[in-house]
């Protein structure tokens, strides 16, 4: 089956399926193979990560360290996975060797941002992909953006990625943090709902979209770890509405 088709007829029988369900699901369908999850173990992350912990904490889980991180996500990285016993964090990092040819000062993310992303993040997921069917993202709707319109499923190249919060208010989250007494993320009380690279990231107001501090007074509005349609998604901030 062609995967867009694949994803489509995943995202309609999961419609009206809660979270864990389709995570359960998802870690089992022999038609997407393979499944990892993807975690920036920033704000929110700790929601899917609890989840996963749930049903199989052997879940193969990359975590990229783009070697410009917060030292506090670098902290809560570690507190975390030991708070949930998972067992298969992989850290993904650029090759010593790539960084030296391309950016050897770290000063890349001034000049060309998206050359940045793609040397830090992009190309080493690609790598750490390669043997696996699918990816799950803790993307929402609520982060606006390319990502109002969401689905559940996506064909992403050669890979289905896999949405289970992409229906998710903030409310939903908060309440699923607190009913489950789960460890938050340091910055966040410091007022960053979206938390990224250290030289890339900025407080966001409490009337602001929570991913406005992301390359703020840039064209751009994601690293290009994901695709619509083949091109990687970035342009101009836009509030959802």
């Amino acid at each position: 089956m062609p995967l867009k088709e694949l994803a489509e007829r995943r995202t309609l029988l999961h419609r009206k399926s809660d979270a864990p369900t389709l995570l359960r699901h998802a870690l089992d369908d022999q038609s997407i193979g393979p499944v990892a999850m993807v975690s920036s173990f920033g704000a929110d992350s700790v929601v899917l990560l609890h989840m996963i912990s749930q049903i199989d904490r052997a879940t193969p889980v990359l975590f990229i360290d783009t070697e410009m991180l917060f030292a506090a996500t670098l902290t809560y990285q570690r507190e975390v996975a030991e708070h949930l016993g998972l067992t298969d964090i992989r850290i993904i990092k650029p090759t010593r060797a790539v960084l030296l040819e391309r950016d050897v000062d770290g000063t890349l993310h001034h000049f060309d941002p998206d050359a940045c992303c793609a040397l830090r993040k992009t190309e080493p997921l690609e790598r750490a992909l390669h043997d696996f069917g699918g990816w799950i993202t803790g993307r929402k709707k609520i982060h606006g953006g390319a990502r109002k319109s969401l689905p559940l499923f996506e064909k992403n190249g050669r890979h289905i990625k896999i949405n289970p919060l992409a229906n998710w208010t903030q409310p939903m989250v908060t309440d699923y943090i607190a009913r489950h007494q789960l460890p938050r993320h340091p910055m966040v009380a410091q007022g960053f709902p979206s938390i990224g690279c250290q030289p890339c990231t900025t407080p966001a107001g409490d009337d602001e979209d929570p991913r406005a501090g992301r390359w703020r007074g840039q064209d751009k509005d994601e690293c290009g770890i994901h695709f619509v349609d083949g091109k990687m998604v970035r342009g101009p901030f836009r509030k959802a509405s």
